[in-house]
């Protein structure tokens, strides 16, 4: 498989994994300029022109693609400026790359180059985009595909393998941050709604608790939770009504203070008596109550894993990325 820096690298208009229709097609730069190969920058006397940088600003704001190649004009030099960034920081991995003495074997630069042809619908595709992109020159493509692993590569080691956790480090942080898993009471609940508005008048207020007296009555009828959840379908006046008045769980705090007050001191299977909230009648049957308690780690270790690890690569990538510059000449054109 195309690691995904590489399809995005070697041309700006080629798909990262799935090809387009026509990847070889005409781009729509909409509020760009089209890019003529005008140098936008030198790092340490290597050129980096506008293709280059339209490439990656489709890159930072992926969504100019589905939109003409529009980008909001008021984000457009937050987004080329993140996009020069990025490129420098690839010229940059490239040359470390190479100091290291780093190289891309014949058998893998092979199967990369055939695994991007694959892209293409068929050849005569191909060869069009070979021709509009690459000069004509299967040499040039290979050259960056080629440069494209050694970036990959580079960020690989300096970034994505430093910012791996074990499982270790994953309990610890687990461990000395309780208060992060522990999950407040909750309740599970539905409702039925009579709403009043901000400013009833008496009369209609009166008439609304009429309706919501009614509605506990029949509410008190029912026996179970597709009784409750039908009477909540034929008079609620909330959008909760079309899922049978169901909130599923809430905990504390995503409920109007004076429900919250009343739900918290019932059992399951229980319905409340009329709740006034300042706006509305409301009858709730509680169907679960769920006490306060720390999560089990292996319930939460993979999606800490996940955004430990994400912050880590930040961490990483703006470290690697100071070093490298620190010694850098970069020249914005």
């Amino acid at each position: 498989m195309i690691p995904a820096i590489l399809a995005g690298q070697v041309a700006m208009h080629t798909p990262t994994m799935k090809p387009a229709k026509n990847p070889a097609g005409p781009v729509v730069y909409g509020t760009l300029d089209p890019p003529t190969g005008k140098p936008v920058a030198k790092v340490n006397g290597a050129v980096l022109d506008d293709r280059d940088l339209a490439r990656e600003m489709m890159n930072v704001f992926p969504y100019a693609k589905q939109h003409s190649g529009q980008f909001p004009k008021e984000a457009e030099p937050q987004i080329r400026k993140q996009a020069l960034r990025n490129i420098e920081l690839e010229e940059l991995a490239y040359q470390e790359a190479k100091k290291r003495g780093m190289t891309v074997s014949p058998a893998k630069l092979d199967k990369a180059v055939k695994d991007f042809r694959a892209q293409f619908d068929s050849d005569a595709q191909f060869q069009q985009y070979l021709k509009a992109e690459q000069k004509g020159s299967m040499q040039e493509l290979r050259n960056k595909i080629q440069r494209a692993i050694l970036i990959d590569e580079m960020f690989q080691a300096e970034i994505n393998n430093k910012a791996r956790l074990s499982d270790a480090q994953l309990r610890d942080f687990y461990n000395k941050n309780p208060e992060r898993f522990r999950k407040p009471d909750s309740v599970s609940i539905q409702t039925v709604t009579i709403a009043y508005g901000d400013n009833p008048s008496a009369a209609d207020k009166k008439k609304a608790r009429q309706r919501a007296d009614d509605a506990v009555k029949q509410a008190e009828t029912t026996k179970d939770y597709e009784g409750f959840g039908t009477l909540a379908e034929q008079v609620s006046m909330d959008d909760w009504r079309v899922m049978m008045g169901d909130h599923k769980w809430l905990h504390r705090g995503r409920m109007p203070k004076q429900v919250e007050a009343v739900v918290f001191s019932m059992k399951a299977g229980q319905i409340s008596d009329v709740i006034d909230t300042g706006d509305s009648f409301c009858i709730v049957r509680v169907n679960g109550i769920e006490p306060s308690h720390l999560v089990p780690y292996d319930e939460v270790k993979a999606e800490l894993k996940k955004d430990l690890e994400e912050q880590k690569k930040d961490e990483q990538r703006q470290a690697f990325e100071a070093r490298l510059r620190k010694n850098a000449m970069i020249q914005e054109l």
